[in-house]
Protein backbone atom coordinates (compact mmCIF):
# COMPACT_ATOMS: atom_id res chain seq x y z
CA UNK A 1 0.00 0.00 0.00
CA UNK A 2 1.72 3.52 -0.96
CA UNK A 3 0.43 4.81 2.11
CA UNK A 4 2.69 2.93 3.99
CA UNK A 5 5.94 3.54 1.92
CA UNK A 6 4.86 7.52 2.03
CA UNK A 7 4.60 6.50 6.20
CA UNK A 8 7.94 5.61 6.70
CA UNK A 9 9.45 8.03 4.06
CA UNK A 10 7.70 10.73 6.50
CA UNK A 11 9.52 9.74 9.07
CA UNK A 12 12.91 9.14 7.68
CA UNK A 13 12.33 13.31 6.84
CA UNK A 14 11.59 13.91 9.99
CA UNK A 15 14.26 12.53 11.75
CA UNK A 16 16.79 14.52 9.72
CA UNK A 17 14.54 17.47 10.78
CA UNK A 18 14.75 16.53 14.39
CA UNK A 19 18.40 15.47 14.18
CA UNK A 20 19.06 18.94 12.43
CA UNK A 21 17.22 20.92 15.00
CA UNK A 22 18.84 18.85 18.24
CA UNK A 23 22.31 19.30 16.76
CA UNK A 24 22.34 22.98 16.43
CA UNK A 25 20.52 23.19 19.89
CA UNK A 26 24.26 21.37 20.93
CA UNK A 27 26.33 22.71 18.92
CA UNK A 28 25.87 26.19 20.73
CA UNK A 29 26.84 24.16 24.40
CA UNK A 30 30.44 24.42 25.51
CA UNK A 31 32.33 21.54 25.56
CA UNK A 32 32.33 20.88 28.83
CA UNK A 33 28.84 20.93 29.40
CA UNK A 34 28.34 19.07 26.14
CA UNK A 35 30.36 16.48 27.72
CA UNK A 36 29.01 16.37 31.19
CA UNK A 37 27.84 13.53 32.78
CA UNK A 38 24.51 13.77 33.67
CA UNK A 39 22.27 10.89 35.24
CA UNK A 40 20.94 9.24 32.19
CA UNK A 41 21.76 5.72 30.51
CA UNK A 42 24.61 6.71 28.75
CA UNK A 43 26.22 9.02 30.76
CA UNK A 44 26.05 12.47 29.06
CA UNK A 45 24.20 14.11 25.51
CA UNK A 46 27.67 13.26 23.64
CA UNK A 47 26.51 9.85 24.56
CA UNK A 48 23.62 9.85 23.93
CA UNK A 49 24.15 10.98 20.36
CA UNK A 50 26.44 8.39 19.82
CA UNK A 51 24.29 5.93 20.84
CA UNK A 52 21.66 7.03 18.32
CA UNK A 53 23.94 6.75 15.54
CA UNK A 54 25.22 3.27 16.60
CA UNK A 55 21.49 2.12 16.67
CA UNK A 56 20.93 3.89 13.64
CA UNK A 57 24.19 2.07 11.64
CA UNK A 58 23.24 -1.30 13.09
CA UNK A 59 19.35 -1.54 12.15
CA UNK A 60 20.30 0.36 8.56
CA UNK A 61 23.18 -2.41 8.12
CA UNK A 62 20.52 -5.29 8.35
CA UNK A 63 18.11 -2.95 6.33
CA UNK A 64 20.63 -3.27 3.39
CA UNK A 65 22.43 -6.11 3.74
CA UNK A 66 25.84 -3.95 4.52
CA UNK A 67 26.32 -5.24 8.59
CA UNK A 68 28.00 -2.76 10.32
CA UNK A 69 31.13 -5.07 11.42
CA UNK A 70 33.13 -2.09 13.03
CA UNK A 71 30.16 -2.05 16.04
CA UNK A 72 31.20 -4.27 18.75
CA UNK A 73 28.84 -2.52 21.55
CA UNK A 74 25.69 -0.15 22.00
CA UNK A 75 27.67 2.16 23.93
CA UNK A 76 30.40 2.40 21.68
CA UNK A 77 31.80 6.10 20.90
CA UNK A 78 32.01 6.54 17.38
CA UNK A 79 33.37 9.89 17.06
CA UNK A 80 35.08 11.72 20.17
CA UNK A 81 34.13 14.94 18.84
CA UNK A 82 30.77 16.75 18.16
CA UNK A 83 31.93 18.02 15.27
CA UNK A 84 32.64 14.55 13.67
CA UNK A 85 29.36 13.26 15.23
CA UNK A 86 27.50 15.83 13.84
CA UNK A 87 28.80 15.42 10.27
CA UNK A 88 28.31 11.00 10.37
CA UNK A 89 24.89 12.18 11.73
CA UNK A 90 24.16 14.17 8.48
CA UNK A 91 25.13 11.61 6.46
CA UNK A 92 23.48 8.89 8.46
CA UNK A 93 20.31 11.16 7.74
CA UNK A 94 21.16 10.92 4.20
CA UNK A 95 21.72 7.47 3.84
CA UNK A 96 17.89 6.53 5.91
CA UNK A 97 16.14 8.72 3.61
CA UNK A 98 17.79 6.73 0.24
CA UNK A 99 17.04 3.92 1.94
CA UNK A 100 13.16 4.63 2.48
CA UNK A 101 12.50 6.13 -0.73
CA UNK A 102 14.00 2.88 -2.40
CA UNK A 103 11.68 0.45 -0.60
CA UNK A 104 8.75 -1.16 -2.40
CA UNK A 105 5.64 -3.00 -0.93
CA UNK A 106 7.36 -6.16 -1.51
CA UNK A 107 10.25 -5.21 0.51
CA UNK A 108 8.17 -3.73 2.73
CA UNK A 109 6.24 -7.07 3.60
CA UNK A 110 9.08 -8.99 3.86
CA UNK A 111 10.56 -10.24 7.09
CA UNK A 112 14.00 -9.72 7.55
CA UNK A 113 16.22 -12.27 9.61
CA UNK A 114 19.08 -10.83 11.40
CA UNK A 115 21.59 -12.00 14.38
CA UNK A 116 21.44 -9.45 17.12
CA UNK A 117 24.73 -8.05 18.57
CA UNK A 118 25.09 -11.36 21.31
CA UNK A 119 24.64 -13.65 18.15
CA UNK A 120 20.67 -14.67 18.54
CA UNK A 121 18.76 -15.24 15.43
CA UNK A 122 15.63 -13.07 14.86
CA UNK A 123 12.99 -12.32 12.33
CA UNK A 124 10.37 -10.07 12.11
CA UNK A 125 8.46 -8.41 9.37
CA UNK A 126 10.26 -5.37 7.95
CA UNK A 127 7.47 -2.54 8.52
CA UNK A 128 7.38 -3.54 12.50
CA UNK A 129 11.13 -3.27 12.54
CA UNK A 130 11.56 0.17 10.94
CA UNK A 131 8.72 1.27 13.55
CA UNK A 132 10.86 -0.06 16.13
CA UNK A 133 13.82 1.85 14.39
CA UNK A 134 12.33 5.18 13.94
CA UNK A 135 10.72 5.13 17.45
CA UNK A 136 14.03 3.97 18.82
CA UNK A 137 15.88 7.50 17.41
CA UNK A 138 12.50 9.46 19.02
CA UNK A 139 12.97 7.95 22.46
CA UNK A 140 17.17 8.31 22.59
CA UNK A 141 16.35 12.04 20.90
CA UNK A 142 14.30 12.71 23.97
CA UNK A 143 16.68 11.93 26.65
CA UNK A 144 19.40 13.87 24.87
CA UNK A 145 16.50 16.97 24.87
CA UNK A 146 16.03 15.88 28.47
CA UNK A 147 19.50 16.54 28.78
CA UNK A 148 19.74 19.53 27.15
CA UNK A 149 17.50 20.94 29.35
CA UNK A 150 19.02 20.94 31.85
CA UNK A 151 21.78 23.53 30.17
CA UNK A 152 21.28 27.28 29.42
CA UNK A 153 20.20 26.39 25.50
CA UNK A 154 16.64 25.73 25.12
CA UNK A 155 15.84 22.57 23.71
CA UNK A 156 14.29 22.78 20.50
CA UNK A 157 10.64 22.03 19.56
CA UNK A 158 11.36 18.23 18.09
CA UNK A 159 7.38 16.96 18.05
CA UNK A 160 6.48 15.33 15.02
CA UNK A 161 3.44 17.97 14.78
CA UNK A 162 5.91 20.61 14.88
CA UNK A 163 7.87 19.19 11.43
CA UNK A 164 4.28 18.34 9.53
CA UNK A 165 3.22 22.09 10.15
CA UNK A 166 6.42 23.17 8.68
CA UNK A 167 6.80 20.96 5.63
CA UNK A 168 2.48 21.01 5.06
CA UNK A 169 1.58 24.37 6.00
CA UNK A 170 -2.26 24.42 6.99
CA UNK A 171 -4.62 25.72 4.98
Amino acid sequence: MRADLDYFRTFGRYNQWANRRLYAACAQLSEAEYLKHRPVFFGSIHATLNHILVGDRLWLGRFTGHPAAHIKSLDQILYPEFAGLRVAREAEDAAIINFVDGLDEPTLNSTLRYKSMGGESSAFPLRQLLGHYFNHQTHHRGQAHGLLSQTNVPPPELDLLFYLREMVPAS
